[in-house]
């Protein structure tokens, strides 16, 4: 085992620039593009690397059971391939980013597990094999593994890094949780839009499919839209519950958000093109 035994880094969040329903697979999936936006925020996580064989997760209560978490999932992925007696780690984590805002938090934490323990426990695997594990885990894994902004397509395991502008966004977190499973089976979702190419995003020819449907079947999301649209472009990230408007600068986003209404939950970041874990792997 390597010398060094904790390592320390920030599972970053992200959004969703865009999101096209391109068309649906016979196994159920859907085919997609979109636009991954990692943010210089979310969840710090602590990795201790042991020889108990045993993978720990401490720090809050996700209300999940370990065999169902992704953080420990992961863990007991990369546990399986070491060599010799199975290493064990302690995993601390300080949850910041909400489940069900399609902000990616679960898909993060599985995906800055896979990064940290495949280092700490020197196994050289590479980001190819390490993102094939992660898309076993769930669909955006592989774009944190990758650990860069990139454009998605397939079910959104195709992906290309982007170099994006560094913007600064205000992100609201209506008191609801959406289910992604609902959104997608519902019959009112469009599943045959066009592909269009970068330019064409880059030129702001995009939209979120799913965004007509989850604001007409929660109220706190639509609410969200309709304010933060006073001030630029709202849209919805994912399958939400988390809305987002862009700026250019920190003094701008942070007027918009001091006009929040005390009743609701936002937050300030920027939009950053390479994640934070990587810069914590050199």
């Amino acid at each position: 085992m390597p010398h060094h035994t904790t390592l320390s880094c920030l599972s970053p969040a992200k959004l969703n620039l865009f999101l096209h329903i391109t068309g649906r697979r016979p196994d159920g999936y859907h085919c997609l593009q979109t636009a991954f936006q990692l943010l210089d925020w979310g969840d710090a996580m602590q990795f201790t690397a042991n020889s108990s064989g045993d993978i720990t997760l401490s720090g809050c209560d996700l209300g999940i059971p370990d065999e169902e978490n992704l953080i420990v999932r992961a863990a007991r992925l990369l546990q399986g391939l070491y060599p010799e007696k199975s290493p064990g780690a302690a995993i601390i984590i300080d949850k910041t980013i909400p489940a069900g805002g399609g902000l990616g938090g679960g898909s993060s934490n599985a995906a800055t597990t896979l990064l940290a323990l495949n280092h700490l426990w020197g196994l050289r695997i590479d980001t190819k094999q390490l993102q094939s594990m992660g898309a076993e885990l769930g669909a955006d894994v592989p774009v944190f593994v990758a650990g860069y902004s990139a454009w998605a397509e397939g079910i959104g395991e195709i992906l290309t890094p982007l170099a994006l502008p560094k913007y600064w966004y205000l992100i609201i977190q209506p008191a609801c949780h959406v289910s992604t499973a609902k959104i997608f089976s519902c019959e009112q979702l469009t599943r045959n839009t066009s592909p269009i190419t970068l330019a064409a995003f880059f030129r702001g020819d995009s939209r979120n499919d799913c965004q007509p449907i989850v604001r007409s079947l929660y109220q706190e999301v639509d609410n969200a839209l309709k304010w933060l649209g006073k001030f630029g472009e709202a849209k919805l990230t994912g399958t939400g519950a988390c809305v987002f408007a862009s700026f250019e600068t920190k003094e701008a986003v942070d007027a918009v958000k001091r006009q929040l209404p005390k009743s609701w939950t936002g937050f300030v970041a920027r939009g950053i093109n390479k994640s934070p874990v990587l810069e914590s792997l050199v």
